[in-house]
């Protein structure tokens, strides 16, 4: 059966290449991407790699919130009922270290981007029967800031891409707990594949980009998983594909969970408001 696929950050690397796979197996896919002419020869170079013609596209800076706030709402618009969100966009090196509101990008961009977006979304996805929301995590987890979170202090770009997916992990399994008919799977997709973003970041890379396409597949569509909510699976551990781990110690900590859910919607009151 065919179902409503939208991944964030996928005119290039393991996004794109997922939505090709998932185009192939006749999903209507929605992509998104910051620059609108790369999202329009994106769309059209699947449609034609896949030979179908629901796959469609949302133009979107995620460092700009307001921005995101939008194409949540495009979403609400255009999309009737949504069955995978993949949570893919993320950030290592940047050109601006902060956005407008003064927070450092990659926590907007790898944390507080996806956290909008799918709260604000959540009524179309509860529409789905099997909904999932997969969200990529990394092995690079460091505890989380508030001071980081909220802009009042800057660490380095290693440092602060830590923090971000930590606290991405960390809301994952807080979301699973709020929504028990949704399937929320935290994923490290594998460290340093063929990507651009590795290779901006290391300059090279340790395994094919397919790896992490094919889990972040197998996550999104096959039953083996769909009893998994609130889990991280760690794409690191095997050779081909990995298993379920544990995450850093603080995404099991309730107190610590709670408190990072408290200054996010406070960070985010601030921007809407």
């Amino acid at each position: 059966m065919s179902k409503t696929i939208v991944i964030t950050g996928s005119t290039d690397g393991i996004g794109k290449l997922a939505a090709i796979q998932l185009a192939k197996k006749g999903h209507e896919v929605y992509l998104h991407g910051r620059n609108k002419e790369k999202l329009t020869a994106v769309i059209s170079e699947i449609k034609e790699l896949s030979k179908n013609e629901n796959v469609k596209g949302f133009v979107t800076d995620f460092s700009d919130l307001d921005e995101v706030s939008l194409m949540a709402e495009q979403i609400k618009n255009e999309i009737p009922k949504i069955d995978v969100l993949i949570n893919n966009a993320g950030i290592f090196k940047s050109k601006t270290a902060t956005n407008k509101n003064g927070l450092d990008t990659r926590i907007v961009v790898n944390y507080l981007a996806p956290y909008m977006l799918t709260n604000a979304i959540l009524p179309i996805i509860r529409k789905s029967k099997e909904a999932r929301i997969i969200n990529l995590s990394s092995a690079a987890q460091s505890a989380v800031s508030e001071d980081v979170v909220i802009g009042k202090t800057r660490l380095s770009e290693n440092e602060t891409y830590a923090q971000s997916k930590l606290a991405l992990t960390m809301w994952s399994f807080n979301l699973a707990k709020e929504e028990p008919a949704i399937t929320v799977i935290a994923v490290n997709p594998g460290s340093l594949l063929n990507t651009k973003m590795a290779k901006e970041a290391y300059g090279q890379h340790w395994a094919p980009a397919e790896k992490g396409v094919n889990i972040l597949t197998d996550l999104s569509l096959s039953d083996e998983f769909k009893n998994d909510s609130g889990k991280y699976f760690d794409n690191d551990k095997g050779e081909h594909r990995g298993h379920f781990s544990a995450a850093h110690p603080d995404a099991y900590d309730e107190t610590k969970v709670n408190t990072l859910i408290a200054y996010t919607n406070r960070v985010m009151a601030g921007i809407i408001n």
